[in-house]
C-alpha cells in the first residue's frame, strides 16, 4: 500500500458525523493510504475503532487531558487496561493516546486540575510501560513534565517503547530529549503559516528520521483553511480534513528541500518506527 499516512486524524469527532465516509473517500482521493485515529476518552473508544475500521486505517485508546474532569484520573487508567486487553488482537489498534498534560487551558491550571492531570497521565503512562504499547502524546505547553515521567519510568527500568508527540511547539532541546527517548515529533497545519517560526525551524533542523506527518483533524487547519472569528460567524468553515495531508506534506518538502516522493517515503517510515503495528497495516510498502 502506498500513500501518505496521517498519524492524528480525528475521524471520529462529531463535526464529521454529517459526511464521514465521504471525508474519507476525499482523504482516498488525495493519495492518503492510512489515518490512525485517537480516542479522547474511555466514551469515544468505540466510535474511534469504528472510524479507524471504516477507514481501513489504525487507532489509539487514552483519556486525552481535556477531558480527565469527566473520567477520573484512576477511573482513566482502568478503562484503558482493560480496553487493551479487550482489543489486543485487533490488527488495527497500534498505541495508546491520545494521553498527555495541557498547559493552555486556563481551568486545567488550578493546582487541583493540574494535579489530576498529572495523575491521569502518569496512570495511562505507566500502564503502557508495563503492556509495551508506544504511546500518541499531547504536548502543549507542557514538554517538561511529560518528559519528566518518561524519564522516571526509564530510570526505573520501565521505558516506554516510543511513539509521537503530537503536535510538537516546543524548544529544539525538549525536541531532541523526545527524540532521545525514542519519539517522533507530529507536524501539521501549523507548520504551514509563514509566522510558526519555531515549527518551521525545528521542521527544517531536526534529524529526518524524527519527523512524521499529521492533521489533527477537524483541528489545527492549515493556512488555506484558517478562518477569523468573524469570518466563522459567518459561517464559514475551518475545518480541517485528512485530505489535506498532501498539501500540508508540500509545505514539510519545501522547507527541507524535498520531493514529494522522499518526504512521503521518509515520513512513513518514520510513522511505521513510533507505531510498528503499522507495517503490518500498509504492508511494508
Amino acid at each position: 500500500m502506498s500513500g501518505w499516512i496521517d498519524t492524528h486524524s480525528h475521524l471520529d469527532a462529531p463535526e464529521f458525523d454529517i459526511d464521514r465516509q465521504a471525508v474519507i473517500q476525499r482523504a482516498r482521493q488525495a493519495g492518503v493510504a492510512l489515518q490512525v485515529v485517537p480516542a479522547v476518552m474511555p466514551s469515544t473508544f468505540d466510535t474511534a475503532r469504528q472510524a479507524a475500521h471504516a477507514c481501513e486505517g489504525a487507532y489509539a485508546l487514552g483519556t486525552h487531558p481535556l477531558y480527565v474532569a469527566r473520567v477520573g484520573a484512576e477511573q482513566a487508567a482502568a478503562a484503558l487496561e482493560a480496553a487493551l486487553a479487550q482489543h489486543a488482537h485487533d490488527p488495527r489498534l497500534v498505541a495508546v493516546g491520545e494521553i498527555g498534560l495541557d498547559g493552555f487551558v486556563p481551568e486545567l491550571q488550578t493546582p487541583e486540575a493540574w494535579a489530576e492531570q498529572v495523575r491521569c497521565y502518569e496512570g495511562q503512562l505507566a500502564v503502557a510501560a508495563r503492556l509495551g504499547w508506544p504511546v500518541i502524546l499531547h504536548v502543549r505547553r507542557s514538554a517538561d513534565p511529560l518528559l519528566k515521567a518518561l524519564r522516571a519510568l526509564k530510570a526505573q527500568g520501565r521505558p516506554v517503547p516510543g511513539g509521537i508527540a503530537h503536535a510538537f511547539n516546543g524548544s529544539r532541546q525538549q525536541a531532541e530529549a523526545f527524540i532521545d527517548l525514542g519519539f517522533k515529533l507530529g507536524f501539521g497545519g501549523a507548520m504551514t503559516f509563514d509566522r510558526a517560526l519555531q515549527i518551521r525551524r525545528l521542521a527544517v533542523e531536526l534529524p529526518d528520521t524524527a519527523l512524521v506527518l499529521e492533521t489533527d483533524a477537524p483541528d489545527i487547519p492549515p493556512h488555506w483553511l484558517y478562518r477569523t472569528a468573524a469570518e466563522r460567524a459567518q459561517g464559514l468553515s475551518s475545518r480541517n480534513e485528512p485530505a489535506e495531508l498532501p498539501r500540508i506534506a508540500q509545505t514539510l518538502a519545501e522547507l527541507r528541500g524535498w520531493t514529494p516522493a522522499h518526504t512521503q517515503r521518509i515520513t512513513r517510515d518514520n510513522a511505521v518506527a513510533a507505531l510498528p503495528r503499522l507495517a503490518a497495516l500498509i504492508g511494508g510498502a
